[in-house]
């Protein structure tokens, strides 16, 4: 059955947008809900914690983002670099953003912010799309949307699955935040994946 797309949105403005969604709010939840609606899953407990995911790693933006935000490549790499030499990245053993000898950076880019080369690859892989000539592609909305599908429902990102969490044994909302970033945030993904999900008619 096809999402109400009006009652999605009128419920999704006031419950996580304050009353009011951006042109490009509204186009990267429909890009997402297009993409739902595709097919590989029914489950609209899936859809809704992909949608919360994109909210929080994107700021709700729910655009591709690069990681710290940033407008550019440079930018990222220059914050990036000086957060790290002042010591505010104490999970960081090696500045993965750093420019490669192909001039390439690795660094966090799209709905959900994949890093690290190897990741790169992995979801060329699973996307079809050469992520690692052109890293830069993961800026491009329907290019996030499938590393966004393919790492969640497959566990591209960290081995976890959304059928890891849910299933008809029940729903883990906390939990599922294991598929991207161990339990960082967790509860408050939660909460978003929750009223995404009522909005869905969950």
């Amino acid at each position: 059955m096809d999402i109400d797309r009006k009652v999605f949105f009128d419920a999704v403005r006031g419950t996580l947008y304050g009353g009011r969604l951006a042109r490009s709010q509204v186009g990267g939840m429909t890009a997402l809900l297009d993409r739902f609606e595709r097919g590989e899953t029914r489950d609209r407990r899936f859809l809704a914690y992909m949608l919360a995911t994109a909210h929080h790693e994107t700021g709700g933006r729910m655009q591709p983002v690069r990681e710290t935000f940033a407008a550019s490549d440079a930018a990222a790499i220059a914050h990036l670099d000086r957060a790290f030499s002042e010591g505010r990245l104490p999970q960081v053993s090696a500045p993965y953003w750093r420019r490669d000898a192909d001039g390439r950076s690795w660094l966090g880019r799209g709905l959900v912010q994949i890093t690290h080369r190897r990741n790169y690859e992995r979801l060329s892989a699973l996307t079809g799309v050469d992520l690692v000539a052109r890293p830069e592609r993961a800026m491009e909305l329907a290019v996030s949307v499938e590393i966004l599908f393919a790492g969640m429902l497959q566990g591209a990102f960290t081995g976890r699955r959304l059928a890891d969490h849910f299933s008809g044994n029940g729903s883990d909302w906390v939990g599922a935040r294991r598929i991207v970033n161990g339990l960082d945030r967790a509860e408050r993904v939660a909460l978003y994946g929750q009223a995404f999900f009522v909005a869905l008619g969950g």
